[in-house]
């Protein structure tokens, strides 16, 4: 009998915890596992799960709404206990730190192992006075951890760190094998949400002074709207650089393969992240690339400096000119760059990581035997 995993977060949303999760349950089921996805709420616009992968809705019922924080914070402890009673899967994942909580809250006293994930910088997303009091509490609980950087790693206490992995995310196939192309644009490229954490009006500001260099290049940003008041920023930059005509803000894109693949160079200017999905992609796709070496070191974990990219200190802007420049100006390093960035697909296609999680997970599987 195959095993039956549960996969446990907010939503699937387009973001990066929910990309892996849909990633890895898509990889799970195709390999013959039981596999459920069990959200609190659906979003408007999510990642698609195949057929063979089981959604479901463990979030607040009908009316629930109306009642006060603390009772829903309790019903969706409630309600997400009671689908493990029914389901009794063989472990449970959640990802993200309420889904973190949840479930292991929920997974008190039954007997299931709990595989826990921290996707994203935990300095300053995991230290308000909630955490403090939760994690000392229920994260001894878990019976794993996975890691995306030795940086999100350390921030924990030993005990959850000896019993944790380092797995990077993994890069979709449709990055992988991408011919490289005869000839590359002069465009400079970027790809994420536009959101502020993101520091894309750096980009904007110093992708200014690289056109006064080199007026034949051009800015293209590929993303969607966050909602956060960073698109209305960006668009005020261009109008007051009078930039319209070289800086572009594109909207989301399901094709980037394609719109990225011939690009000059791709600039990151993360001021945090966990692990950049678009940074792996840029690097699968073999593109020379600068990037900020933002906490919690997820661009140092899958790149090397001077070796298959340039890193930079986060909110440098000058930094930031310099490296674009540089790339622009020599070409054989950048071809050099991006042609070592390829080998990110060696370590983190999508079987090779699944099989990294599959591995962890029947170790822990097994010690509940």
């Amino acid at each position: 009998m195959a095993r039956k995993i549960v996969f446990h977060l907010n939503c699937l949303e387009q973001g990066g915890a929910e990309r892996v999760v849909t990633n890895l349950a898509n990889r799970f089921a195709s390999e013959g596992y039981q596999v459920i996805i069990a959200t609190e709420w659906y979003g408007e616009n999510e990642f698609q799960i195949d057929s063979e992968v089981r959604r479901v809705h463990v979030g607040l019922r009908e009316g629930d709404e109306k009642k006060n924080h603390i009772i829903q914070f309790l019903l969706r402890i409630k309600y997400l206990r009671q689908f493990i009673k029914e389901e009794k899967p063989d472990i449970l994942i959640p990802f993200a730190r309420k889904a973190l909580y949840r479930g292991l809250t929920a997974a008190y006293f039954i007997k299931i192992p709990v595989l826990i994930s921290v996707r994203t910088d935990p300095a300053g997303h995991y230290e308000e006075r909630s955490d403090k009091i939760q994690i000392p509490i229920l994260f001894p609980r878990a019976d794993g951890c996975v890691f995306q950087t030795e940086g999100a790693k350390e921030f924990f206490a030993p005990r959850l760190q000896d019993n944790s992995r380092i797995i990077l995310n993994p890069i979709n196939d449709k990055y992988i094998g991408v011919p490289e192309p005869e000839e590359r644009s002069k465009t400079v490229v970027q790809s994420g949400r536009l959101v502020d954490f993101k520091n894309q009006p750096m980009l904007i500001r110093a992708f200014v002074k690289v056109h006064e260099k080199h007026p034949d290049y051009d800015l293209k940003i590929y993303g969607g709207d966050s909602y956060d008041g960073t698109k209305e920023i960006l668009e005020d930059l261009i109008r007051q650089n009078g930039a319209q005509d070289y800086i572009h803000l594109m909207g989301a894109s399901d094709s980037l393969e394609k719109d990225l693949a011939d690009a000059a160079l791709f600039a990151f200017t993360s001021d945090w992240e966990g692990l950049p999905n678009a940074l792996m992609e840029a690097m699968a796709l073999g593109l020379p690339i600068v990037a900020t070496d933002c906490p919690c070191g997820g661009p140092r974990t899958i790149m090397t400096h001077e070796v298959d990219g340039l890193l930079i200190p986060i909110k440098d802007e000058q930094a930031l000119v310099d490296g674009i420049n540089r790339l622009i100006e020599n070409p054989e390093l950048a071809n050099r760059l991006g042609g070592q960035a390829r080998e990110i697909a060696k370590r983190a296609n999508g079987q090779a990581v699944f099989e990294q999680w599959r591995d962890y997970i029947e170790e822990l599987c097994a010690q509940y035997k």
